[in-house]
């Protein structure tokens, strides 16, 4: 059968055409037998065989012991800059040369975390500043500090994404942007970003959303490296997006009352049909602790204390795995239901959906 990595790198050398490509997929499966593996509408370039995880093993170990040792000879920003520099040097390999996806993104997330720490305590330094906290999701102090960090990490993750091409890079350079902008409003309007911080959020996950639909919408078939990335925008853009909702729902408040826990399974089920039409399941699971939280209050307030945890996990797990069994065929109803000039421009699988 052929894989969706060789169709992939087909069509993007130019070997053949995105319509060529959905043409192939289509008849593999057609010829498929009823007893095959089925096919996935959502697929992520995540583990190629088992050789990843063992290699990520290697590499937890190896910067485990060298963050150690760093931090014990040169400090914390010595630490950071060693882990930064060792990341790239192994991605030169794992990376290029070996084309391994876990331990690619694991390389990614450390070099971009340990790149900005270093940026920020070298901003830090030449602002004058050493204060690093932060209050209610902004920084509180040396705000200018984060934002030329954030900045500094932004292209460092260009620099990392030209280099090898990771899909991942796309997301960290995104999130280092979005704390950019986050830490100037904080520094031009301290007070406002304070009191608003909460919708600041909402707005950056809106706008990486944007960008991953963006990504989506230019490669509705699946078919090359662009559905990666946008996969790795909606896993950020998702928590940024839920959350600021659910503060706005029960406010000051610690818990749901029966109000906003019938609000929030409300939320839950539009967010569920959002994430349905754009066949993307991020939005999803980052409602279902929320979702969970609500059922169980509900539980509570009809008076069954006793079984409150085990019903909300049969609960969701029911609903998980009914939602998961018919997702294609409720897909196809929604989409059914959408005006067709819409559903056009929706992402859609081969063998999930019809252009």
């Amino acid at each position: 059968m052929i894989s969706d990595r060789a169709l992939a790198t087909a069509v993007e050398t130019g070997v053949i055409t995105t319509d060529q490509a959905m043409r192939l997929r289509a008849l593999e499966v057609g010829r498929a037998t009823s007893g095959a593996e089925p096919e996935d509408d959502e697929k992520l370039r995540f583990v190629s065989g088992f050789g990843d995880i063992f290699v990520t093993i290697g590499i937890g170990l190896f910067l485990s012991a060298s963050a150690y040792f760093l931090s014990a000879l040169s400090g914390p920003i010595g630490m950071a800059a060693g882990l930064a520099a060792a990341s790239w040097g192994l991605a030169e390999f794992f990376t290029r040369r070996r084309r391994m996806a876990l331990p690619s993104i694991v390389l990614l997330i450390v070099f971009a975390s340990a790149s900005y720490l270093v940026a920020l305590r070298l901003f830090q330094i030449g602002l004058g500043g050493s204060n690093i906290s932060f209050s209610n999701g902004i920084p509180a102090e040396g705000a200018l500090s984060h934002a030329g960090a954030g900045l500094m990490t932004v292209l460092l993750a260009a620099a990392h994404y030209w280099r090898f091409r990771v899909p991942i890079t796309i997301a960290a350079g995104t999130a280092a942007a979005g704390i950019t902008a986050l830490a100037v409003i904080s520094y031009i309007a301290p007070q406002f970003t304070a009191h608003w911080v909460t919708l600041l959020v909402f707005a950056i996950g809106l706008a990486i959303f944007a960008l991953a639909m963006h990504f989506d919408l230019s490669d509705r078939s699946r078919l090359t490296r662009h559905t990666d990335i946008a996969f790795w925008l909606h896993l950020l853009a998702a928590p940024l997006i839920v959350h600021p909702l659910v503060e706005g729902m029960i406010g000051g408040q610690r818990a749901f009352d029966t109000p906003s826990a019938v609000a929030m399974l409300g939320l839950f089920l539009a967010l569920g049909c959002i994430a349905v039409l754009i066949d993307r399941r991020a939005l999803l699971v980052s409602g279902l602790s929320y979702a969970g939280v609500a059922f169980a209050s509900l539980l509570r307030d009809t008076g069954l204390t006793d079984s409150t945890v085990p019903s909300t996990m049969l609960a969701l797990g029911l609903f998980v795995l009914l939602l998961s069994a018919g997702w294609r065929p409720l897909r196809a109803l929604l989409l059914g239901a959408l005006p067709d000039a819409i559903a056009r421009k929706l992402p859609y699988n081969a063998v999930s959906a019809n252009p």
